[in-house]
């Protein structure tokens, strides 16, 4: 006899039982480092990535189901993809523009009127990089261009007090 022709018996019916609570246990696990990650890879830039909208629709405290602990588990972890690729484009804007300051200290003639700020390399502050003429129009005629460094923020009024209010 053949195994295609032997009759077909029906199978054992095999109950597992679910460890449901083990099961909710490493849900909430993997959801709490999830969120620990979205929070760590939004702090980790500079300026900071938002983070995304958190999920709605749970009225009220209420015993979430296992389909709807791991809903929440997939959507944690798509938002920690993004998160990483928005902050590893922000990375490559930053190096972009740090390699554009160094070839603007090189040679300033070939950055002409270019601007970078410290915002632009993912710094705090207010400090820039321009390439400006020396001595102005003349500089400008002549070729003779250099980077013009800011010297940061700028002072917040201080003490001084303008000359027509002094009593």
């Amino acid at each position: 006899m053949s195994v295609l022709d032997r009759p077909i018996r029906p199978a054992a019916s095999v109950d597992v039982e679910v460890d449901e609570r083990a099961a909710r246990r490493s849900l909430r696990d993997q959801i709490a480092r999830l969120e620990l990650e979205l929070v760590t890879v939004a702090a980790s830039t500079y300026p900071r990535l938002p983070l995304p909208a958190t999920a709605a629709g749970y009225a009220g405290p209420r015993l979430l189901s296992l389909g709807e602990l791991e809903r929440i588990r997939d959507e944690l972890a798509g938002h920690v993809a993004t998160l990483r690729r928005r902050g590893a484009e922000l990375a490559d804007r930053q190096a972009a523009k740090r390699l554009l300051v160094e070839q603007m200290l090189l040679a300033p003639g070939h950055h002409r009127w270019v601007r970078v700020t410290n915002h632009d390399i993912g710094e705090p502050g207010c400090k820039s990089w321009h390439v400006r003429p020396r001595l102005g129009l003349v500089g400008m005629l002549a070729g003779w261009w250099h980077v013009k460094v800011s010297s940061g923020c700028p002072l917040a009024g201080g003490s001084r007090r303008p000359p027509w209010s002094r009593s």
